[in-house]
Order: structure tokens, then sequence, then C-alpha cells
């Protein structure tokens, strides 16, 4: 999948959808495209936290 990315220097183009968590990273771009309208970097909400814990019943089959 393409996503529509915004460079530090004003520049547009499209990345493939792996390629976007590196350019976040690097600090390469100030916004990206979603369905939902344009995310900028360090202002909106990029990723939804996710709880590493699992507090359920453990349902894994034991090795005898």
């Amino acid at each position: 999948m393409l996503i529509q990315v915004s460079y530090n220097d004003d520049r547009y183009d499209y990345v493939k959808d792996f390629m976007l968590e590196p350019l976040i990273k690097s600090g390469a771009i100030t916004r990206f495209r979603r369905k939902s309208g344009w995310v900028r970097i360090g202002v909106d909400p990029v990723r939804a936290q996710r709880n590493t814990t699992y507090s359920g019943e453990e349902r894994r089959a034991g090795t005898a």
C-alpha cells in the first residue's frame, strides 16, 4: 500500500507502508495521510499504545 507523506522540505511523495515507521523515527517527514486526513508527527497520535502484559488465563498447553 502507498501512503502519502510530506517531507521536512515541503516535498510530497508516496512511500510503501513498511517505510513509514523508519521515516517517522528518523524525523524525515512532518506528516502523512490516513483515510481520516493528515497526521502531524509530534502533534497527532501516531500509534495506539499497546498493552504488553496479558492478564487473562494461560491457555498454552504445558509440556510434560
